[in-house]
């Protein structure tokens, strides 16, 4: 008998051959937690990783989704993101366990991903370095942990935390997709340039909503020497 990382409750796993050799990975929720998350599969933008399968077909070109065509329009912006890769769709059920996780302080919930988020490293890339995206130290304080570094850390790999945020903000949450767009000043500074010369990075953030935060990391990490930046998010 197990219990579900989300709502507590017990629960027997689903035997199968595949699980029993490790063929097949699943979060450590119960079945109507499970069933309530929706992966990102299938044909999916090239850059965002977003689903094409709930995504108007008038709102893409080719493999590409008009946001990334918008940036990468923009010569300041573009190559400047590789690629994003996302486990989960953010429907209703994603925002309230992620709202779980990081206002009402449960950092176990997190652990409920580790084994589809670590699948997901290994097709990006295994020889990059993990950078999570930093919390101000103001945040970081108020809310006792940084769920990004939670993320990173199921990926059993090295995290370096080479990535400082110079400006307390108001959260990204309560933001327009407008305000988040048009911000000016790049709200992150590399820390260490002589760990970020020349290695591929891959980024870990929680959400991928507009690319805005995932991009403003980029940007400096390329600016201080990286061969080229990812992320991995988990979701979209």
């Amino acid at each position: 008998m197990s219990y579900c990382l989300y709502c507590h409750e017990s629960y027997s796993k689903a035997w199968s051959w595949e699980v029993l050799i490790g063929l097949e990975v699943s979060p450590l929720l119960c079945q109507d937690c499970e069933g309530r998350l929706v992966s990102v599969k299938g044909e999916i933008c090239r850059i965002c990783g977003r689903d094409f399968s709930i995504f108007p077909e008038q709102y893409r070109q080719g493999d590409c989704c008009f946001d990334c065509i918008r940036w990468e329009e923009n010569e300041s912006w573009t190559g400047i993101l590789q690629q994003n890769r996302s486990l989960y769709v953010y429907n209703d059920f994603m925002k309230e366990l992620i709202a779980k996780l990081k206002y009402r302080g449960d950092a176990e919930v997190v652990k409920a991903f580790y084994p589809v988020l670590s699948s997901e490293f290994k097709k990006i890339s295994r020889d990059a370095i993990l950078v999570p995206i930093p919390l101000s130290e103001e945040r970081h304080y108020e809310r006792g942990f940084n769920q990004a570094e939670l993320l990173a850390g199921g990926l059993k790999k090295q995290v370096e935390s080479l990535l400082k945020r110079k400006i307390h903000e108001e959260k990204q949450s309560k933001k327009t997709r407008e305000e988040r767009l048009s911000q000016k000043e790049n709200p992150f500074e590399v820390v260490d340039s002589v760990k970020v010369k020349d290695q591929k990075v891959i980024l870990v953030d929680d959400v991928y909503t507009t690319g805005s935060t995932l991009r403003c990391a980029a940007k400096v990490l390329i600016e201080a020497g990286a061969k080229e930046v990812s992320s991995i998010t988990l979701a979209r």
